[in-house]
């Protein structure tokens, strides 16, 4: 089921080079409005220096595409936009700074939402156009509900799998060092050994908290919403599951590329194709 999600409206507009920068990794693809353009890129965070010159490469491949970037990883963020102008002088606009996140929320304090979740939850309801759960299974899990009208009403956050291996090894005395790698199920339910136990031990532990928030926003809500999965471990955990209904590996882009189709909509103007004055995307 990956990425078999329904595409209703084909929207027109600006073409950009979305930009997600997260823990552990950075994705990157150019769009044409919501229209993903060829191949999402993702590259993990250990050479900043490699991921910026892929980021520049691809954006002049486009035709000297803005970019626009989320990240949940400022420090990186910032590291890459230097980089990015240093080599080409390109545009570059950031969530936060630039633009805001055009979601409406239900939250009591929205001042530290990361616009990972807000842009998962975005671009889920663009494709989806009803109310859906968005799981995004990473460095950490958020569990999220966007209802019918594409309110973001919150979620929860838990450990990724990776995170919670490493806990145990950091926080024990004799728990061994342990990646993540998705148990044989010849083995069956039974942890064979401590590492095999481990493995076993965080994969239902995610899934499971995954089943009962589920089960409890379709009690909220009166109905199962459609299920949406995404992250670097979502295929992993979800490939197989019976109740997630589509993985789509590059849903927070989706949600970067709708974020700037309707903020820009409203000036009837098109990143790339309309004024080229910078202070034009940022107001």
């Amino acid at each position: 089921m990956l990425g078999d999600m329904d595409l209703n409206p084909q929207l027109p507009g600006q073409s950009i080079l979305a930009v997600a920068v997260g823990n552990t990794r950075t994705s990157f693809g150019s769009f044409q409005g919501t229209r993903l353009n060829g191949e999402v890129t993702t590259l993990p965070n250990t050479d900043p220096v490699q991921v910026a010159k892929a980021i520049d490469a691809a954006s002049v491949a486009g035709g000297d595409l803005p970019i626009v970037i989320g990240t949940v990883n400022p420090s990186l963020a910032d590291a890459l936009e230097d980089s990015v102008r240093g080599a080409s002088g390109e545009r570059v606009y950031r969530f936060g700074r630039d633009l805001e996140i055009p979601i409406a929320n239900a939250l009591t304090d929205d001042s530290t939402v990361g616009q990972d979740r807000l842009l998962c939850a975005l671009g889920a309801y663009t494709r989806a156009e009803q109310a859906c759960v968005v799981i995004d299974a990473g460095t950490a899990v958020t569990v999220d509900f966007v209802d019918g009208e594409g309110t973001f009403q919150g979620g929860v956050i838990a450990p990724g799998l990776n995170m919670m291996l490493a806990s145990m090894h950091e926080k024990t005395a004799k728990l061994p060092k342990v990646s993540f790698a998705l148990p044989d199920p010849i083995l069956g339910p039974f942890g064979k050994d401590t590492r095999h136990a481990m493995q076993l031990g965080v994969l239902n532990a995610v899934r499971g908290l995954v089943r009962t928030m589920i089960e409890q926003y379709a009690e909220a809500f009166g109905a199962y919403p459609q299920i949406i999965a995404t992250g670097g471990d979502a295929q992993v955990l979800f490939e197989h599951d019976d109740l997630v209904e589509n993985i789509v590996p590059e849903l927070q882009l989706i949600g970067i590329a709708a974020a700037c189709h309707r903020v820009l909509a409203d000036e009837d103007e098109a990143i790339g194709h309309g004024s080229t004055d910078d202070d034009d995307l940022a107001d």
